[in-house]
């Protein structure tokens, strides 16, 4: 592919993804104006000033629109820069700064949010009167679980159902929730970031306690 053709390409996609956030936008703002019964796809077409083919390309649903498009959310160049984190590890090893680099990753993921903390707080309120949307959202959580652990298989050479993949995914997940949670909550004061550490260092402290297996008095009375 030429350099030309590789611009045009990387033209379209921002062309497509600002035409995603633009009728996220509008949709989001309806539901909070109105609940999601209260308006139809025709009236986000007319705000956004789109087609109602154009809608359908792009979502399959109001719901859909609302939650926003995964992809928009994936800053990939971040991604790779987390991959090459483990070049230096033998395949199948996993690699002595993989909690250092997801912490980092997490960072750096929180500081290019799309959304401004107005949006994020807009979604919430829609959640909160539309508490069917959880629906969706644990839908585009589970798909974007299933994309992080697929990135730490690549990254650490094991399979996608690694045990210390798996407990990554959810390790990683909870403190971003539970983050996000404190951060969004009436009255907060403190940053994201400031936040996001407290919960990882906590985590951290955690199960960095001593532990030795527990015995197992059925395994015992069997030999």
């Amino acid at each position: 592919m030429n350099e030309s053709a590789t611009i045009a390409g990387g033209l379209r996609e921002r062309k497509r993804a600002a035409t995603r956030a633009a009728i996220t936008a509008v949709a989001r703002s309806l539901t909070s104006e109105r609940g999601l019964s209260g308006y139809t796809v025709e009236d986000v077409c007319e705000q956004a000033g789109i087609s109602r083919r154009t809608f359908f390309n792009y979502f399959p649903t109001k719901e859909d629109a609302i939650l926003g498009h995964v992809d928009d959310e994936l800053p990939h160049d971040l991604f790779e820069e987390f991959l090459r984190g483990g070049h230096g590890s033998p395949k199948g090893e996993i690699s002595a700064s993989l909690l250092q680099d997801l912490v980092q990753l997490s960072l750096s993921l929180s500081e290019r949010m799309s959304s401004s903390e107005e949006e994020t707080r807009q979604l919430i309120g829609v959640i909160k009167k539309e508490p069917q949307l959880m629906l969706k959202i644990i839908g585009a959580t589970e798909e974007r679980e299933a994309h992080f652990a697929r990135l730490l298989a690549e990254r650490e050479g094991v399979p996608a159902d690694h045990p210390v993949v798996r407990m990554a995914v959810v390790v990683m997940g909870n403190i971003a929730r539970h983050t996000s949670m404190a951060y969004f909550s009436e009255g907060n004061t403190r940053t994201y970031r400031e936040l996001l550490l407290e919960n990882f260092e906590a985590a951290r402290l955690l199960l960095s306690q001593p532990y030795s297996r527990p015995r197992n008095p059925s395994a015992e009375g069997q030999s």
